[in-house]
């Protein structure tokens, strides 16, 4: 007797064009070690396509200008 097994797994979500590019969306500081930084693991994480490791680098260098610079 064979049985069929139901999966729970849903379909992947796929998100509008263009919000990678607005999620990403930053500007780092010029002389900056930190943006720098940021902006190589960035880019480096959108390489690999780990938007949401990315997003946290863009969030970095969005934040860091109000508060260090």
């Amino acid at each position: 007797m064979t049985t069929k097994h139901k999966t729970t797994q849903e379909p992947p979500v796929v998100l509008p064009v263009g919000f990678n590019a607005w999620l990403l969306d930053c500007v780092p500081v010029a002389d900056c070690g930190v943006c720098a930084a940021n902006w190589r693991q960035l880019n480096n994480s959108k390489k690999v396509g780990d938007i949401a490791q990315a997003a946290r680098h863009a969030d970095e260098i969005r934040s860091h200008p109000s508060g260090a610079h």
